[in-house]
């Protein structure tokens, strides 16, 4: 049996033969991209220490048992990698074909959202509670559905060589496939997605080869469109709140200045190595909110000090070095788009993430990659992963 990429998953008869077969020069093996592998996991598995440790004594959130939210990292970790497998094994082409239903799909749960079955987390209504203790943020869904669709529109005459690059109508139909999600995620408010969602957009275009025209054009817009929802108060009072603090960080300390304060003194006790993974005062006597998801990177910062929490970093710029270089050497269109949307958006939301415990960056309530716990946000990245490999598995073979 084979999947979309054309690999075979069936036994290869004798063991000899099998395992010369599996590390062949043209097997799958051999052409998977071990170092973003290998980064990803290491990411994950920090990240599952780092939780651990912002949790154990939260007997408020765990129920409880110190493993609570340790198991359940992992776990997420876990059916991630098996998606990534899947996507893998089905291939980027195959799932190219699938856009249309892909799309129709997220639409259908990001309305869903907006219906009594949403529920308001932290401040942003954009989930869905599954029951069980699971819930589900479509909007992470929704980015990996924004760049397949715009790639399989702005490639499709390019890659078929009837052009060399999209022209205006097809810029316009890819920009429109995305803009409909982007404003009923607006309207949740879930104003961290958005912006996420409009970096993949324009990464996107800078890829396919599209007019400087629309870059700086859509630049401008975005501008406008910023003032345009401030003066229209689509914004909630929490983020109003964010972004003034941002602006002015000895605004109200004790409130909406409360976060960013707490996350920079984490961090600043950290020193060089840390005081060690469950010593950090900041995290056990449970000072900076939402350790676990959005402000992880403080765990790092105070246990594992400059030097663990530059380890993260450095195996961030090992999941983007390699992304870039899938993207680079693909010989189509359409998967040079793909990459290029999940270079962006990793690259953007970490550091954002980062930038936002570091006071450089407002508060917007992004996971850091791999690292923050949500079994969505994990859902979605291991997905990309397995499109970069999908990509780098199916370029033809240097002589």
């Amino acid at each position: 049996m084979t999947g979309g990429n054309g690999f075979s998953v069936s036994g290869y008869g004798p063991e000899r033969a099998s395992w010369t077969r599996v590390f062949a020069r043209d097997s799958l093996a051999r052409r998977l991209d071990w170092p973003i592998l290998f980064a990803a996991l290491a990411l994950s598995f920090v990240g599952a220490a780092l939780v651990y440790s912002a949790t154990r004594n939260r007997t408020e959130l765990n129920q409880g048992d110190p493993y609570y939210f340790l198991f359940r990292h992992l776990l997420n970790t876990g059916i991630g990698f098996a998606l990534m497998i899947g996507t893998v094994w089905l291939g980027h082409r195959t799932l190219r074909t699938a856009v249309p239903v892909l799309y129709g799909l997220s639409l259908l749960l990001v309305l869903l959202v907006l219906t009594p079955l949403g529920a308001t987390v932290n401040g942003a209504h954009a989930w869905i509670i599954i029951g069980g203790g699971f819930s589900l943020q479509p909007s992470e869904f929704v980015k990996i559905t924004i760049i397949l669709g715009m790639a399989m529109l702005l490639a499709a005459r390019v890659d078929a060589g009837d052009k060399p690059h999209p022209d205006h109508r097809t810029v316009v139909q890819a920009l429109g496939l995305a803009v409909v999600p982007i404003l009923i995620v607006l309207l949740m408010p879930d104003l961290g997605s958005v912006m996420v969602m409009v970096i993949i957009v324009l990464g996107v275009l800078l890829a396919s080869g599209a007019s400087n025209r629309w870059i700086f054009g859509l630049i401008g817009a975005g501008a406008l469109g910023a003032i345009a929802v401030w003066q229209l108060k689509i914004l909630d009072d929490y983020q109003i709140a964010r972004f003034a603090a941002f602006a002015n960080p000895a605004l109200d300390p004790a409130g909406v200045g409360y976060n960013t304060n707490q996350a920079r003194i984490a961090i600043g006790s950290g020193g060089l190595f840390g005081t060690g993974l469950g010593k950090g005062s900041q995290t056990t006597g449970q000072f900076v909110p939402e350790q676990q998801t959005d402000f992880v990177f403080t765990v790092a910062g105070e246990e594992l000090g400059f030097v663990g929490a530059g380890l993260i970093l450095l195996l961030l710029g090992v999941v983007l070095w390699r992304a870039c270089r899938i993207a680079r050497e693909t010989t189509e269109l359409y998967g040079t788009i793909v990459a290029a949307g999940i270079i962006a958006w990793f690259a953007f939301q970490s550091f954002e993430n980062v930038g936002m415990t570091l006071g450089i960056m407002p508060v917007a309530g992004l996971p850091l990659p791999f690292v923050s716990y949500g079994g969505s946000s994990m859902f979605a990245v291991w997905v990309a992963v397995g499109l970069l490999q999908s990509i780098r598995v199916q370029r033809p073979m240097s002589a």
